[in-house]
């Protein structure tokens, strides 16, 4: 199977300026386990979204979009649980 391509939205590299740089490792080994396998076990699809999913992270919450035919995956954000499903 070939892997997918990984890009992350501002918002996502904005986000990740704001954690502790001992979860930063741990978030980004996560997010390029995601090129092989982009639907793991722990990830979860988001309610009323096609292709968006949610993916957990010690408390951080990785929202990201999978483009099967691109063969892409966006990363659109980062953040605490108690943030990341709040609408602006």
């Amino acid at each position: 199977m070939a892997s997918y391509r990984i890009e992350f939205k501002r918002s996502a590299e904005h986000d990740l300026r704001k954690i502790s740089p001992a979860l930063i490792a741990a978030i980004l080994a996560r997010i390029e386990a995601l090129a092989d396998d982009p639907f793991p076990r722990q990830s979860r699809k988001l309610v009323g979204a096609k292709r968006t999913r949610r993916l957990r992270v010690a408390v951080y919450r990785v929202v990201y979009e999978v483009d099967p035919d691109a063969r892409t995956i966006t990363v659109h954000y980062i953040r605490h649980r108690r943030e990341a499903y709040r609408r602006p």
